[in-house]
């Protein structure tokens, strides 16, 4: 879509919002399935069409705001309001999983041998892995923040230098996350402790690779001179999303790690 003089974000026609829907329901069938039989193939298959489809939708937006000119001053806003307004639901979203979790600690069932954790559960020491993991994502927030206000003062090299320390800490903390999962001592079928403890830890690993995503996109674009110091849009995008991570680690680490051990 051309720029025009209205304040109004008109969209060009674009086949991939269908096809990513059609991807993503392909992708929850294959879940099942892999649940069921154990045959992981069809999942795979679906999730590698999700990515090819938001690789596609991506670079049209990215051909619209950065060579088109589509993406005006008043388009800007209403994107950079609609970005403010995901993490607000995503807040959300992570406020009833920490309902969850002080719920079940203070009101213990009886089932559970009225005490939490559950008789029989041996929980994650703090002071392990889990700090660990939150040196790293503080780190992470420093070096984006170094990059951020390497941009703003024009200076490429220091700002793709941020970028890429963000992206390799938080490849690390996914990493460091998968090394906990492997050698815990509990599953997620061990009682509510374990289910409260993997769903938490899980979607939050999810968001991390999320962001991590749009943190390398953004490292790209940036390398590409995408960017300057008053047109950042995707930058800020990322980096919000990023901080947005760590402050949920923080209150994860506080209440699965620190209160419910």
């Amino acid at each position: 879509m051309k720029m025009g003089f209205h304040p109004y974000h008109m969209v060009s026609a674009s086949p991939w919002p269908l096809f990513l829907s059609v991807s993503i329901f392909s992708e929850m069938v294959g879940v099942y399935v892999w649940m069921v039989s154990s045959d992981y193939h069809s999942a795979l298959l679906s999730l590698f069409g999700v990515l090819i489809c938001l690789f596609c939708w991506f670079r049209d937006i990215v051909r619209e705001s950065s060579y088109q000119g589509s993406h005006t001053i008043l388009v800007t806003n209403g994107i950079r309001m609609g970005v403010i307004v995901f993490i607000l639901s995503e807040v959300m979203f992570f406020f009833s999983l920490f309902f969850g979790v002080f719920f079940i600690s203070l009101n213990p069932d009886v089932s559970l041998g009225s005490v939490f954790p559950p008789v029989g559960v041996q929980p994650l020491s703090f002071l392990g892995v889990p700090f660990l993991n939150t040196m790293i994502l503080l780190s992470s927030g420093v070096s984006l923040t170094w990059a951020h206000h390497s941009l703003m003062e024009g200076n490429k090299f220091h700002s793709v230098e941020g970028m890429v320390v963000t992206v390799l800490l938080g490849v690390g903390f996914v990493a460091l996350q998968f090394v906990e999962y492997f050698e815990s001592p509990f599953s997620i079928a061990d009682s509510v402790y374990g289910s409260l403890f993997y769903v938490a830890t899980g979607f939050h690993g999810i968001h991390v690779m999320l962001g991590l995503i749009m943190l390398l996109t953004s490292t790209v674009r940036l390398s590409l001179n995408h960017f300057s110091n008053f047109h950042l849009l995707g930058f800020e995008a990322s980096a919000w999303y990023w901080h947005f991570v760590d402050v949920v680690w923080m209150f994860l680490f506080v209440s699965i790690y620190w209160w419910m051990s």
